[in-house]
């Protein structure tokens, strides 16, 4: 998981893979997800270009466990995305939490992984013949 080779795993790249993990709602992941990684810019806190790749890259790490990683550019396409439009070097919540919603490619894992698993507790009274 360490993205250095020093063997060390920051602490911020270890609390969103327990984010991405847990069994939270997409929507609480990425309020989350923001919480961790935004910056405070007086009485907001925003997610900056730096910020976001860093948070993409982390979360890569995960599906690169099971040889479904994306390339580097992957993220800084998806980097690029998000801040389409946007004219400040950082984005508020509201636009970072829109902008996943719209369920990128490099996350589409994500909400898939949390589907699955509201699924499992699904039950039919219908029997099979």
């Amino acid at each position: 998981f360490p993205r250095s080779g020093t063997g060390f795993v920051k602490i911020r790249s270890a609390a969103a893979a327990l984010i991405a993990l847990s069994g939270d709602t997409p929507l609480a992941k990425y309020r989350a997800f923001f919480q961790f990684y935004a910056v405070p810019d007086g009485k907001v806190a925003l997610i900056t270009h730096s910020a976001l790749r860093n948070l993409l890259t982390d979360l890569n790490q995960i599906p690169a466990i099971v040889g479904e990683s994306c390339t580097l550019s992957c993220v800084e396409i998806a980097t690029h995305d998000c801040f389409r439009g946007v004219l400040n070097s950082a984005i508020v919540e509201e636009k970072f939490l829109s902008w996943l919603r719209s369920e990128p490619a490099v996350l589409l894992w994500l909400p898939t992984c949390y589907r699955l698993f509201a699924t499992k507790m699904v039950s039919h009274q219908a029997r099979c013949r």
